[in-house]
Parts: C-alpha cells; structure tokens; sequence
C-alpha cells in the first residue's frame, strides 16, 4: 500500500506531500488542472521513463519519493508456492531489508539528464525498480503499467481463474528439466565429432608415450652419458696428461712431493717450529697421492662403446620427438610428458561411456517428455472449462459499467510442432488471448489491439473485480476510467470501485461526481499562477471542501445552492459522509 508521496519539481508540480489510506482514493480537478501529473509522478516512481522535460520549469531537478506499506512477510513456503516472487522475496534476494514492514523508493532526474534510483538505502537501476513495484502498484489506462497489453498476462489470470497456478508452477519446473536434459543431450552429440578425434588422438598418445617406458629424469642422465661417449678422445687424452703429470717419471708431482716430504720431516726435527708445514705438506702428499690413484683407475676402466653411445642417441630421439608432439616445448621437463599422459588417460575414461550416458539422457527425455505432454494436456483441458465462465463473469460485470452487449472470450489455441519441444511452452500447449467486441454484431477481436483505454479499464476493473482476493498486488490506479459513460454506468463504476477497495488501494482518476461519492478519500488537483509561473496543487479535501468539490463536478459551480445540497445528499447516500 502507498502511504506517503512526495512530489518535488515534477512537471507543474511545486512541492507536495500526501498521505494516503487504504480504501477509494478519487483524484479530482478541473480539466487541465494536472491530474494527469499526480499518475505520471507516480509512474515516474515505478520505473516509468525519465525525461528532462519532467522537471519544473527553473528547477535543477525533479524527485520524488514514496513509502509503501508491505504487509507482514508471508512464510517462505507460501512464497515459494506462488507463480512468481513477491515483494518481500524480490528484496530479500536483493538483500534489501524493509524497516517496520515500509520500504521507501525515491527517483530524481537531473538538468543534465542524469538520473538515480533508491530502493531503502540501496541505489538500484530502473529495470530492477519497474520490476519491484510490479509487485506494489498496477495503473490501468494509457500509461506504461497497462498489463492487459501484454498477452502474457492473459494467461496468469486463467489459470487464476481455473485455480491450476500451483500445477502450472510445477509444469514449468518440470519444462525447465526437459530443456535442460535437451541442451546436455544436444551438447554431447554436437561435440561427437570432435569426441571421437580427441578420444583417437589421446588413445594413439597413451599408447605411445606408455610403450616408451620412460623413466623419472631419464632425459637428464641420458644427456649426461651422452656428452660422456661423444667427448671418449678428449677425455682420453686429458687423462693422459693428468696422470703423466702426477705419477708416471720421476719429475711428475707425486715423486717431487715425496722427496719434498722427506726433506721437511728432517728440518722439522732439526726446528720444531717447521712441524706444523711438514705435517701440512704430509697431509698435502697423502691427498695427491690418492688423487693419481684414482685418476689412474679411470683411466683403466675407460672403454669407447660406439653401440652404447648409438643407444643413447637413439633414446634421445625418441623423448625429442614425444616432447615436440605432447608438451609445449621440446626442452620440456619429462614430468610434463607425464602430466599429459594423465591427463589422456582420465579423457579416455572418462568418455569411454559416452553412448551409455547418450542412451541414459534420451530415456530420461523420453519419460520427461510423457510426462509434460500429460500435465499440459490436464492443464489445457482445465483452462477450457474455466474460460466459458470467466467469460460470462467479465460480460455480467461490462454490462454493468457501460459496456451493455460487450462479448468477451479467452481464445485458447494450442502450439503446433512435430516435437515437445514445438507444441509445448513452460506454461503448457495453449496460446491464450482475450478477446472482445465491443459493439453488436462486430466480431471478436484480440482485446490488446482494439479497446480503448476506457475499455481497457473498465475490462481490467471487471477482471480486478473477479480476483480481487487473489491478485497480490495491493494497490490499483484507474485512469480515464470514466471515458464516454454517466449516469447508471457511472454509479455503477463507482460501486464497483468501492467493493474492490474493500481488500485494495485503489486510486481513481475521474470527473465523474458519481464515481467520487463512492470515495473513501479525495484529493483536488488543481492550477494557479504565481510570478507569471503555472504550478498544480494537490492536497486532500474534507468536509465543506469535498461537498464544493463534489457539486463542482456536477454542474461546474461550487458555490450554487442546489449543487450542494444534491452533493451533500450523494455523499450521504453513497459514502456515509454528512
């Protein structure tokens, strides 16, 4: 329910603030006088579409702000159950919290044409504000919140109407399996092709790297043995030169050293003080000493093996060639040749069950499949036999609001296609379009394409009348509700008005003083100039004020006796007042 509104700098619009209560709220004025305005505010506040021309005239910018009231939040199974979310569940998923059960929205647009949105304390984008207040206000008439346009609508108040909304909530979850089972299907045979090539490629790479037999660094010890075989000569030759220099004539060092150490060991005992070198130059013999034995011994064991060398390069090869093809670079360390076997060999096993996983998904399709076609077929049958009476609910309503002789059908066609997929949607396999002929004898019509906006509101007041009790929008905005009707059709628009506002909020634009009696509330819109500048006032009238508003609208003159007494005797008679 919309509490309180604050209009600052939009359009004609000064500043206003204006509490509302629950019940029929009547917007009046003369023509011309802006209430046009007060909706287009409104409509502004839900989302509508912001336009620099909004803003009042000298003004850098145009705001306005409402608070609404959200009810207590119902239980989460009970939100879960309904067709779509709520407004509690919209905020929650938005992480938005309401305070004392109010949430407030405020908009502005700028000079500049900068524009801003706020729900609570959270700045959010117009499409996620048009979408909350869908949960909070409906405006029916030529404005942008007119659902009976969208087509799509027609069908919610059907299934309403045939009390199937749980049934086909659960068909659409049911639809959304099948489409998914559907893609996974599709997804699997569209990459067959390129499957099967990387199944055969890693299998042949499995194959290949697994006969190789390779071994943890093998590379590294093969390249080393390598250079070992390919560099025997050299190798050869400087060993030579090593133990010639050490051990082989009398001049080679071990020899030297030997005398050398002969030599010190006697100085040292002739001058202990030379003890200390001859031991070090002992030690230093000893160390050669070993040093030429060893380097003999390699020299012994060393045998050229031109097979050998042959086998290794052979080796070499082959881990070349699995590095170039399987890893990024042929200087790759092996481990990465062994990352990509693993990797070939969980591919291979894990798509080995392809087909059995293709056979699996279309059985599943297959079942899903019956079983939507069986749910849509249950649903459609029900929508049948609810639409003949909603019908003929919507027709008795008309002919009491000036549309005496109206006809109105729910066109329900089902989809055409060779597969579930074509003759079935999330919502089932009927197409549904409310239809109207508005005059005797002129055929039925899609109603979104042909009625007028008076039409248009007056069928929307019939539906609103019907489902007053289940619509969860709370609060409703009729505008040129009135449009070409007086008299009996006026009084009965009013009284229709009036039931309805006994579970909603709804506010109407009328000029009409036998729609306005019926009001619980009435707010005057209307024009003055100040400083050659034109603004609209808004403000609610009471009392002596409503019965002047009252007798204005019926003969254009608020101050004649006989106008006020008949509007003091229609306020008495149709709202309780005076």
């Amino acid at each position: 329910m919309l509490e309180e509104l604050t209009i600052k700098d939009f359009a004609l619009i000064d500043s206003d603030y204006l509490e509302f209560n629950r019940g029929l709220t009547v917007l009046s004025g003369e023509t011309g006088a802006g209430k046009s305005i007060l909706i287009g505010a409104i409509s502004f506040l839900l989302g509508g579409k912001a336009d620099v021309s909004q803003i009042r005239t000298g003004s850098e910018e145009a705001t306005v702000t409402g608070c609404f009231y959200l009810g207590k939040n119902p239980e989460k199974k009970l939100i879960e159950d309904e067709e779509i979310e709520n407004a509690w569940q919209w905020l929650e998923n938005h992480g938005i919290a309401p305070e004392n059960d109010r949430i407030i929205c405020r908009r502005y647009i700028k000079i500049n044409g900068k524009s801003a949105t706020w729900i609570g304390d959270t700045p959010v984008t117009r499409n996620d504000l048009a979408q909350f207040s869908s949960f909070l206000i409906d405006i029916h008439g030529q404005h942008e919140h007119q659902s009976l346009m969208r087509i799509s609508e027609h069908r919610k108040f059907l299934d309403i109407k045939a009390g199937i909304v749980n049934d086909v909530n659960d068909l659409t979850k049911l639809y959304t399996t099948l489409v998914n089972k559907r893609k996974e299907l599709s997804n699997l045979i569209s990459t067959e092709s390129d499957r099967e090539h990387k199944l055969e490629m890693y299998s042949f790479a499995v194959k290949e790297i697994s006969d190789a037999k390779l071994l943890q660094n093998e590379d590294e010890k093969l390249e080393q043995e390598e250079i070992k075989l390919s560099s025997y000569e050299k190798i050869f030759s400087d060993l030579r030169i090593i133990n010639d220099s050490l051990n082989s004539t009398e001049e080679s060092v071990s020899p030297i050293l030997k005398k050398i150490r002969k030599e010190a060991s006697q100085l040292a005992q002739m001058d202990k003080s030379l003890a200390g070198l001859s031991s070090r130059l002992e030690s230093a013999y000893y160390e050669i000493s070993d040093i030429a034995e060893e380097y003999s011994q390699y020299e012994q064991r060393m045998i050229f093996d031109p097979s050998r060398l042959q086998e290794i390069q052979d080796r070499l090869s082959l881990i070349y060639n699995l590095k170039k093809k399987y890893t990024s670079s042929v200087n790759s360390k092996l481990q990465e040749l062994f990352d990509y076997l693993q990797e070939a060999q969980n591919f291979i096993n894990d798509n080995s069950s392809s087909n059995s996983i293709k056979a699996k998904l279309a059985s599943e399709i297959s079942t899903i499949e019956n079983e939507v076609l069986q749910k849509a077929t249950i649903i459609s049958k029900k929508r049948q036999n609810a639409s003949v009476p909603l019908s003929h609910d919507v027709e008795e309503i008309l002919s009491k609001l000036g549309m005496a002789g109206t006809k109105f059908s729910v066109s329900i066609t089902q989809k055409t296609g060779s597969d579930v997929e074509q003759k079935c949607g999330p919502y089932g396999i009927d197409e549904i379009e409310f239809m109207i002929s508005a005059n005797p004898g002129s055929p039925l019509l899609p109603l979104a394409k042909i009625a007028s906006g008076g039409e248009l509101s007056r069928v929307m007041l019939a539906l609103k009348t019907i489902f007053a009790i289940s619509d969860q929008v709370d609060t409703l905005i009729f505008d040129e509700i009135d449009t070409g009707i007086g008299g009996e059709v006026a009084v009965a628009i009013g009284s229709h008005l009036k039931n309805l506002a006994k579970n909603k909020q709804i506010f109407c634009i009328t000029h009409l003083a036998s729609i306005a009696v019926y009001a619980d509330n009435q707010i005057k819109i209307e024009k003055s100039v100040s400083d050659k500048l034109t603004s609209s006032n808004v403000y609610e009238v009471k009392g002596d004020k409503r019965v002047q508003e009252i007798a204005r609208m019926l003969s254009g003159d608020s101050d004649s006796g006989e106008s006020i007494e008949h509007a003091r005797t229609m306020l008495k008679k149709y709202s309780g007042d005076f």
